[in-house]
């Protein structure tokens, strides 16, 4: 039984994009439009270098934020502010995904490499607002990105969590290598499984896992 496996968990922790939502709203994609718009006017490159760069700094260093601090010195706050302000209004509210989460025994939190504000405006779209003890951004650690070990451990060393007592929920599977280094239980939510030593579980549907919790 899965649920044998998560018996310990005190600590319950979420990404944000497309784990508590499904990808197929595509909630990222306006976000992409809006950081290749960014990285045009910031670099002063046309759109298929902005769209080229935007995916290289993602695979290089985690983010797209990341690679434009490192290699432009750009300024995080104007960034995360404008390629987060998008239209929620194709996001819908899950009851029956509140209702899972609601009844996870712990506490509760969610980690994105997003900022803060956004994720609680996703929360608020999705009826989930409330339901978590913490929410995390980027901006908590420091900027530095998952999949990065110093990130996890700066989130975690600020929430207190300790991650032998803990799982982490996440669409992305290399953000599951350093979590499962330390020690937590690690789920790969996404439609197709990406099989490797460091994810313990995976499922399509998120809603559907928590359910044999």
């Amino acid at each position: 039984m899965v649920k044998q496996h998560f018996s310990h968990v005190t600590t319950w922790v979420f990404d944000l994009d497309n784990t508590l939502y499904p990808p197929r709203y595509r909630l990222f994609d306006q976000i992409e439009v809006k950081m290749t718009a960014w990285v045009m006017a910031a670099l002063k490159v046309p759109e298929a270098e902005a769209n080229r760069l935007r995916q290289h700094y993602w695979d290089s260093y985690g983010t797209t934020l990341a690679g434009l601090m490192r290699e432009h010195d750009i300024d995080p706050g104007p960034y995360l502010e404008e390629v987060h302000d998008i239209d929620f209004s194709a996001l819908p509210a899950d009851p029956d995904l509140a209702a899972r989460i609601a009844a996870l025994p712990g506490r509760r939190i969610v980690y994105t490499n997003a900022c803060a504000p956004y994720a609680l405006r996703v929360l608020e779209a999705r009826g989930l607002s409330g339901l978590f003890d913490a929410s995390y951004g980027v901006e908590h650690a420091g900027f530095l990105p998952k999949p990065e070990a110093r990130a996890f451990e700066t989130i975690f060393a600020r929430d207190g969590l300790d991650p032998s007592r803990a799982a982490m929920f996440e669409d992305d599977a290399r953000n599951l290598a350093a979590p499962h280094a330390m020690g937590m239980r690690t789920v790969h939510i996404a439609p197709d499984p990406a099989p490797a030593p460091h994810i313990h579980h995976h499922s399509a549907d998120l809603t559907a896992f928590l359910s044999q919790l």
